[in-house]
Parts: structure tokens; sequence; C-alpha cells
């Protein structure tokens, strides 16, 4: 069984090291002159493998068509996926949200163990090969053709090449291509997990300021859409972090239709109204003989203060005893609905996973065979398929890997 596999990120090297574990001839072909380029990156070069959230609760996690998976994840879970790389000799350890990562806190060492486990089951790997077209006869894949004009006759090709987001570790969109011409549809691609940019020029005062504990809440027109509460982080162009991450999903497709969409930041959601300015009115008496704006250093990040000060309206210099109680409620409400207006998510080039791709209802879900072509298997995140941050897309993209990769033995 000569089996192709095109791409050796997690899903491509899942696959190809699955498949030669069932006795077929196995290689790999990796545009870039390395495996797991993107793999590198994720979790900010940690590697957030997978999350321990229970299933089916997980599925949640993949608004992107996550129903698709129920059979892959059945077939290989997270808590399959953890004991795999354990048994690769990599330890992990579970953090805040249920991610999960190498105790070493080292991607490499992830990619390391995928590669190890693909070449002691004799898969062959073929670096800086750029595949053109897959080519089909009859219905059923028979060659692979390379830019360069070399070619391999396949009896199966898994087709692994990522997304179109960060193109400068391979992710360009070949796959969508490849499989476009074997007669796929591909649906609209868009960023899925985006930072955001905004109309305010103030956040460019905070770039890099990073916010935990926070609430941001998205609003279309006066209509609540979504919150998400956690860490985020200020850039030049407007928000970023966890959990603009999450909330930009949804915000992509109203912002495409026009929507007046706003956000507000809570600073302090653990408390109330009333409890947030009882401890407004508490500093205020401390520091009962300073001006207003030197009487926020213990409620406020200080390079916060400036913008906080400007927006509430009350002068910097008034001593905060001459603060009224209408000026300080104001000051509370302001904290715990800090305004931005979102204008647009970033280039579809920063998102780190892309929404959108090959239509899952053109592939088999028990085992990632193309329902157009015999021989093609689809896998990892040209597929039409999304999740959440926190390990979520890269247990998508191993189990899908792995159930192609079991499943060509049946050819």
């Amino acid at each position: 069984m000569r089996v192709i596999v095109i791409g050796a990120g997690a899903a491509g090297l899942m696959a190809a090291g699955q498949a030669a574990a069932s006795g077929a001839q196995v290689t790999v072909l990796e545009k870039n002159e390395r495996p797991g380029k993107k793999l590198l990156i994720t979790g900010k070069g940690r590697c957030n493998i997978t999350n321990m959230e229970i299933m089916p609760d997980f599925i949640k996690y993949i608004p992107g068509n996550g129903q698709f998976l129920y059979s892959a994840l059945a077939k290989f879970s997270n808590y399959d996926m953890v004991g795999f790389i354990n048994d690769l000799g990599v330890e992990t350890k579970v953090e805040r949200g249920g991610r999960v990562f190498p105790v070493s806190d080292k991607a490499a060492d992830v990619v390391n163990a995928l590669v190890g486990f693909c070449r002691q089951q004799g898969v062959e790997f073929e670096f800086s090969a750029a595949v053109d077209k897959v080519t089909a006869e009859n219905g059923r894949v028979a060659q692979v053709r390379l830019k360069d004009g070399r070619y391999y006759d396949a009896d199966v090709v898994i087709l692994a090449t990522g997304g179109a987001s960060y193109p400068g570790t391979g992710s360009t969109g070949d796959g969508y291509a490849i499989a476009k011409k074997l007669g796929h549809t591909i649906t609209p691609l868009k960023p899925a997990l985006i930072p955001l940019e905004t109309a305010e020029e103030w956040v460019k005062e905070l770039q890099g300021l990073s916010l935990k504990n926070v609430e941001i809440a998205v609003f279309d027109g006066s209509k609540k859409v979504v919150s998400e509460f956690g860490e985020m982080l200020f850039t030049h162009f407007g928000i970023s972090g966890p959990i603009i991450l999450t909330i930009s999903r949804p915000m992509t497709g109203l912002l495409e239709q026009g929507r007046p969409i706003t956000a507000k930041i809570n600073l302090k959601p653990a408390l109330t109204l009333d409890q947030l300015d009882d401890r407004i009115q508490r500093d205020f008496s401390k520091f009962v003989n300073k001006q207003f704006r030197n009487s926020l250093g213990e409620l406020l990040p200080k390079s916060l203060i400036p913008v906080m000060v400007r927006l509430s309206g009350i002068s910097e210099d008034k001593p905060v005893h001459q603060v009224s109680r209408e000026e300080r409620r104001s000051l509370a409400e302001l904290i715990q609905g800090l305004p931005l207006t979102v204008t647009r998510p970033r280039p579809l080039k920063e998102a780190i996973v892309t929404s959108g791709g090959i239509s899952v209802k053109e592939i088999n879900p028990k085992t990632m065979e193309s329902k157009l072509v015999k021989g093609l298997y689809i896998t990892g995140e040209v597929a039409d398929i999304d999740g959440y941050t926190g390990g979520f897309n890269l247990q998508a993209a191993f189990s899908m890997g792995y159930v192609a990769g079991t499943s060509v033995s049946g050819q």
C-alpha cells in the first residue's frame, strides 16, 4: 500500500505514523525544510497539545462543525492523545482551563516525539517538496505531482496541508486548490481565532498592557451577543489575548454583515457596582488630599490610569474630596464597562486558525476518506473545522489524523 501524506503538521505526522504502523509504505511530502513548523509556535512555543474537557462537552468548544468529529474523538480522544504522547516519552501537565502542555514547556519535544514515532514505523520524509496537484483516474487517486516536476504514484493520498493562516509556517492554502481540482467544495475562508482592530486611538497608549481576570462583553447594538472571562492584551491596533481570540469567531461574522459592534471591558467583574463604588470611596478617603489623577494607583494598572481619567470626564487636577457622588458612580460604571468600537478582525494570515475549508459533507466522518475520490483522505485544518483556543484545534487534528492513518489499511 503506497501512501503519500501531504504535510508534516499535527494531522499529517499522526496519520503517517498510524498508516505505517498498519503496514503501509508511507512517504510524507513537506514543503518546508523541516516538519512541524506550525506546531512549534503553538501555545507560544509550548504546544498546547490538547484539552482535558470531558466528552461529549469537548465538542461544544469546536463551534466550526464539531459534530463531525464525534466518531473521530470516540476513536482517539484527548485522554488517548495524552497517553500516546506520554508513551513517546513526553511528560505532560494540565494547566488552567484544562490545557495540556509538555512538562518541559517545549513544543519541539512534541514535534520530535511525533517525527520519531513516524521514523520508528518506517515513514520516509521528503522536505522542500511542494505539491502541485493530485491526479485521479476512474474516481480514485493515482499520483502526486510536485512543483519541481517529480511525481509519486499512490494508492492513498492523505491531505494534511493545514489552513491559510500563518503562511510563514507553510499554511498557504495549497490544500484547498488541490481538493478543488478534484471536485471538492471549499466553504469560504475566514479568520477564526484572530485579534481585533478598534477605532479608539487611546488603545495605542496601552500597547503591551495585559489584563487578567477581566470580562469582555460584545454587543450588537443593544443586544449582548457573547461574553468571556480571562486574560486579554492591548496592542497598537486594538485588542488580543485568549478571551479576544475566543470571541473573535462570532464577531467576525457580525462585522461582515456590517453590524454596529461594540465591546465593553469589565475591569472588576468580581464586584457589584455598589461594591466597586464602596471600594472607590475607600481609596478616595485614603488619598483624600490628592488630586484625582493620583488616587487610582491601587485600583488600576499604572498605564491605564491616564486613559481612564480622560474618559471619566473628571478633571485630573480635581481634589478627590471634591469628586461628586455622580462622578464617582460614573467612574465605577466606566471601570465595569470600558467601551471599545470593534471595526474589523486582523487579516486571515494572522489568524491562529482558519474557519472554512473543504466541506465536511464531502468527507466520511468514520474514516476521513473523501466521498468524491476513492483513496483521498482529508485531515486537520484543511477541512472546514475550527475550535476555540485551548488545545481543541490540535486535538481535532490529531484525532482526524489518527482515524485517517488507521483507516487506509482497509483500502
